[in-house]
């Protein structure tokens, strides 16, 4: 079981989502990039999910719980302590950074008021991400190219890839096969046929969006959105 809500207003800025999910049974989860960075406490304790760049099949067994919050992509900025590029594709226990020391070693009652304790903790004492950042991904998001995204911006292709890893922990090019690829689908999921979806999402062709889908998921959009 799985259940998500909003932040307060006060966090909408830059957490995108608080959530909580307990399993029912033995199985593997798979998560997809998404541009986003989670702060998570699991069965083995709390640990930030940094950006991915791949498929991460979770093995969960019946009972383990997990309790998250999500930032929305770009928006972590400095709260982990750490350049977000080194914590990509990776899971690194909350007592390997110290940004993170203030969470206790024994599982609290509430595992998620105690992480947004912490995260708004950070949020005080760190500086706001770049402003250019939300820009970059809606442009990438819409179909335009690297060198258009800057020149829109009024960046250098160079500048543009600096705020990107900066920002989101992962080059322009990478940050634009997975803002695509989450986009490709939300419209599968709105009922477009697929037929339509490469276009829409900004793709050359459908050869392109099924070798992205593939990259990214390790299965097709069929497998990950079944229409019925």
């Amino acid at each position: 079981m799985y259940a998500e809500r909003a932040p307060e207003p006060a966090l909408a800025d830059r957490v995108a989502c608080l959530w909580r999910q307990a399993s029912e049974d033995d199985r593997a989860q798979l998560v997809v990039p998404d541009g986003c960075v989670d702060l998570i406490w699991g069965p083995r304790g709390p640990f930030v999910a940094g950006p991915d760049t791949r498929p991460d099949p979770v093995a969960m067994r019946a009972g383990d719980r997990f309790a998250g919050v999500r930032f929305k992509p770009g928006a972590a900025g400095d709260v982990f302590g750490v350049p977000l590029s080194e914590l990509r594709d990776q899971r690194v226990p909350a007592a390997a950074l110290d940004a993170l020391a203030g969470l206790p070693a024994d599982p609290p009652d509430d595992p998620l008021r105690v992480l947004l304790a912490v995260v708004q903790t950070r949020l005080r004492r760190t500086a706001a991400p770049d402003p250019s950042v939300p820009a970059i991904a809606a442009r990438l998001r819409t179909g335009r190219t690297v060198a258009e995204t800057a020149w829109d911006l009024g960046l250098s292709v160079r500048q543009l890839h600096r705020r990107s890893l900066a920002g989101f922990g992962y080059a322009p090019k990478t940050l634009q096969r997975v803002v695509r690829f989450q986009r490709a689908l939300r419209l599968t999921r709105a009922g477009v046929p697929f037929a339509d979806v490469a276009a829409r999402a900004g793709y050359a062709d459908q050869a392109h969006l099924a070798n992205d889908v593939k990259r990214l998921s390790g299965v097709t959009l069929r497998r990950l959105v079944p229409t019925g």
